[in-house]
């Protein structure tokens, strides 16, 4: 009996999520299919039912992180999904520099872990890593206050304090260090768009209202 439309759909997604995993943890050339389908429970030989080859999964990992319907992690921690404008953008800030994120090397945003390997990409694999940070920079670049600065300028610093703050965050052995560069990365990326940097964080409303009393 052939598989259903949907079996086939939550097969391919269970080969993502495992490829995400272990794309974030060895890069794009330290995995192997094989290890791949095994994460995700499956043979091998199922891998080419779903994807033309590795290019074509990694490029589908990558793209996962801007189409999930639903924040998961911790971005759901953070962001709202009901939320738009500035307060959205503040949310990606504040997500994308948390201790959470910082500590959740396997559902890494994929600009930290793995740029090296995107740029020996294929074409299809460097375009889904750039709508990563399209999606970023047009979140930034529609809710900046007015600056002579050209909004798109503002908004691509920004991405890059942002990612970069975590970049170097990881890569040093000194936790103070690592936390002074996140805040610091979080408190650059406010004051060039204009936003007060010292608000407190959406996390902080969003648990008070989940724990208050019915």
């Amino acid at each position: 009996m052939p598989y259903s439309a949907e079996h086939k759909q939550k097969t391919r997604t269970r080969i993502i999520n495992s490829a995400r995993k272990l794309f974030n943890r060895g890069g794009f050339e330290g995995v192997s299919i094989g290890e791949i389908m095994a994460d995700a429970g499956l043979t091998h030989g199922g891998f080419y039912k779903h994807f033309a080859g590795k290019d074509d999964l990694y490029e589908a990992a990558v793209l996962q992180f801007i189409c999930l319907e639903q924040p998961e992690g911790w971005q759901r921690r953070y962001v709202d999904p009901r939320a738009r404008g500035e307060a959205l953008a503040r949310m990606i800030i504040d997500s994308y520099l948390s201790d959470e994120h910082f500590a959740d090397r396997d559902a890494s945003c994929p600009m930290i872990g793995l740029p090296s390997d995107v740029s020996r990409g294929a074409r299809g694999v460097r375009s889904s890593f750039r709508q990563v940070l399209e999606m970023m920079a047009g979140a930034f670049e529609g809710n900046l206050e007015p600056d002579a600065r050209p909004a798109r300028e503002r908004s691509l610093a920004m991405v890059a304090l942002v990612v970069g703050g975590m970049v170097l965050a990881r890569a040093v052995d000194d936790p103070a260090l690592a936390s002074e560069l996140r805040d610091s990365a979080r408190k650059q990326a406010f004051e060039m768009s204009g936003w007060d940097w010292d608000k407190p964080r959406p996390v902080k409303r969003m648990r008070a209202a989940a724990e208050s009393p019915a």
